[in-house]
């Protein structure tokens, strides 16, 4: 019985390791008053959690990101009171067929 537990308790343990953090294509769009430091956190908390910036937009503030999924929850959180904008990023398409 106590062999068992140990093995439970070994599975338990190497599920945790082998677990990755899924990663996120999202887009981050602040308001154009926003401070540059802001976006300069929110970028470093990305690439500091594993995530990479794939774009930096000049038409608005804001960047494209590959993320994991913590600390895109991270980022919203104190985003909030920046008013930043995290949605995930997804190609769109325009059709004319009017059926």
């Amino acid at each position: 019985m106590r062999f068992f537990a140990s093995v439970v308790a070994a599975l338990a343990v190497a599920q945790g390791v082998v677990a990755v953090d899924v990663q996120k294509d999202i887009i981050v769009s602040f308001p154009e008053d926003t401070a540059e430091d802001v976006m300069t956190r929110a970028k470093d908390e990305i690439t500091n959690a594993g995530g990479a910036i794939t774009h930096i937009y000049t038409l608005f503030k804001g960047f494209s990101a590959k993320a994991p999924q913590k600390i895109i929850e991270s980022v919203t959180a104190w985003g909030t009171e920046f008013n930043a904008v995290i949605e995930e990023d997804h190609e769109i398409s325009i059709s004319n067929n009017l059926s």
